[in-house]
């Protein structure tokens, strides 16, 4: 338990930390552990840093996988794009999973399920609450976990018309906003508190997503709550910018235009010396 504890904190704090790296953190703090056995850990945490590579994310290979909607959109109104994730909660005595929908334009918090297990059920349940009692997202976003790639999961998405996204493998900032969440619900919450049982659990959950939604301002969105973006539909949005994209190529220039371009580019000292013709 403490060194699932130890796991789990450096996680929330750096997302981007595989096996090999979580070794050597809990090896500086004084635990004899090889890699075998922190990536037994970390599959019951159901963490996987977040690189290309074999993790408990890989989906089912007889499960579709579809391709990723988000790069350099404008999310510019609530219910345009929802995303979920699945996040370890450790008690004091055991440990339990959370599954979380939010509303990408306000960060509210649609809809949340705890589960004793990872298989879809759950997560199926808490995407069918936050569909009952808001409507249909015009986009959800997910990673390729099987458990959000399982026909139960994507067959309620295709059955309410809406257009299903998932992250691109080694993609950390794909599904940033829910990770946000989980960072901000374990520093604020979860680790002040350390509950004791589920139930003790579901209570602070239920008190957290409340403040979370209705009193915790947010600076990115002009200090207000995200309620109030999600009610008013102002003072919002999102946009995951894709620094891969390859540059707009240059437009052919001239023959006059490119000698002056490779004029002003050659040293004064050449210039200025021996006589020569451009084109």
């Amino acid at each position: 338990m403490l060194l699932l504890a130890a796991i789990d904190a450096k996680y929330t704090r750096h997302p981007f930390f595989g096996s090999r790296r979580m070794v050597v953190f809990l090896i500086s703090l004084g635990y004899l552990v090889n890699r075998k056995r922190i990536q037994r850990l970390m599959r019951i945490l159901g963490l996987a840093g977040m690189a290309p590579g074999p993790n408990t994310s890989r989906p089912h290979p007889e499960h579709k996988i579809y391709p990723y909607l988000l790069r350099g959109v404008d999310v510019v109104r609530p219910n345009q794009v929802w995303s979920t994730d699945i996040t370890y909660i450790r008690l004091e005595r055991g440990f339990v999973y959370l599954s979380a929908v939010i509303d990408w334009y306000s960060r509210k918090v649609l809809a949340w399920r705890v589960s004793n297990t990872l298989d879809s059920s759950f997560c199926v349940e808490c995407l069918e609450a936050a569909l009952l009692k808001y409507g249909t997202p015009e986009i959800f976003n997910t990673d390729q976990g099987c458990q959000f790639t399982s026909e139960a999961f994507t067959s309620v998405l295709i059955a309410k018309g809406i257009a299903i996204s998932m992250d691109g493998r080694g993609r950390a900032l794909d599904n940033i906003f829910v990770e946000r969440l989980w960072r901000s619900l374990k520093y604020e919450d979860i680790y002040l508190k350390s509950y004791n049982s589920v139930p003790e659990l579901m209570l602070g959950l239920r008190e957290y997503f409340r403040f979370f939604n209705t009193e915790r301002m947010h600076q990115s969105m002009g200090n207000n709550t995200p309620v109030a973006v999600y009610r008013t539909a102002s003072g919002g949005g999102a946009r995951i910018v894709d620094k891969y994209l390859m540059k707009e190529e240059p437009q052919p220039e001239s023959g006059k235009v490119a000698g002056q371009r490779r004029a002003a580019a050659l040293p004064a000292t050449i210039l200025n010396s021996t006589p020569f013709c451009l084109d």
